[in-house]
């Protein structure tokens, strides 16, 4: 009889091409699928709550399943583990209800981007952080963090390639963001935002942004502007993969 198996995973993206399985590139999708196919002989694709991008880290990523295998929950975590890399890890695995889907049953998910203002970032750092150790009224980027709480069309933040939607990227552009805030902790700026989903590049896309609002090229007010011009050409550039970490996906 199938069970429907939901894992919970954490994984440094720096090495892979993102979460979703892709012809001869290495992704967590793809190198999850094979581990379990050597574990059960099944060929499955587990399916995530989100398509992280080429890069990105995840610190509870939520997959889901079917599987035919008999094998318990706590034997599966171990034996995952034992064959995938070390920058894949599994956090946890339990049986879960036979509707539950990874994606489809999400209801808010949080994502952090963590930036480096020191003037040298250490090596055990820099795959984690953006490094970026220029003047910044990070005050400033506060305020507009508060500018995109609420139901919005983030067309301004979403990649172009929307056919490559990230998280329940398919159709309307429209998300509700919870909370937007960014906090200052030693040399490490960081922007945290929670919301019922995601776009491709969204939350790389509103860090880029508030950037240039830092530097104060643009206002805070400008924000706002850029939300209603459905425009991407209107935002900031796209800040780098490596500060970004999906963090907690709520169901």
């Amino acid at each position: 009889m199938a069970r429907n198996l939901k894992l919970t995973l954490a994984y440094d993206g720096t090495d892979f091409s993102g979460w979703q399985v892709q012809p001869d590139l290495e992704t967590i999708q793809g190198t999850l699928a094979s581990v379990i196919r050597r574990l059960t002989g099944e060929n499955v694709l587990p399916q995530g709550s989100g398509r992280t991008d080429a890069g990105v880290h995840a610190l509870a990523q939520v997959a889901s399943f079917a599987t035919e295998s008999p094998i318990p929950v706590e034997n599966f975590q171990k034996a995952l583990n034992d064959l995938l890399p070390a920058a894949i890890r599994v956090l946890e695995v339990s049986e879960v209800a036979g509707d539950f889907h990874a994606r489809k049953s999400a209801r808010a998910k949080t994502y952090r981007y963590r930036i480096f203002r020191g003037p040298v970032c250490l090596p055990f750092l820099a795959r984690y952080v953006w490094h970026f150790p220029y003047p910044l009224d990070e005050n400033t980027m506060a305020q507009a963090a508060g500018a995109v709480v609420g139901e919005h069309d983030f067309t301004s933040f979403a990649a172009v390639d929307a056919e490559k939607g990230q998280d329940e990227g398919e159709g309307s552009n429209v998300r509700t963001i919870f909370s937007s805030s960014w906090v200052r902790q030693g040399d490490e700026l960081t922007y945290s935002v929670r919301g019922d989903g995601f776009l491709h590049h969204m939350v790389r896309n509103l860090v880029g942004t508030f950037l240039v609002v830092g530097k104060g090229t643009l206002q805070v007010e400008d924000v706002r502007r850029i939300l209603e011009a459905r425009n991407r050409s209107a935002a900031g550039a796209t800040a780098p993969a490596s500060g970004l970490a999906l963090v907690s996906v709520e169901y």
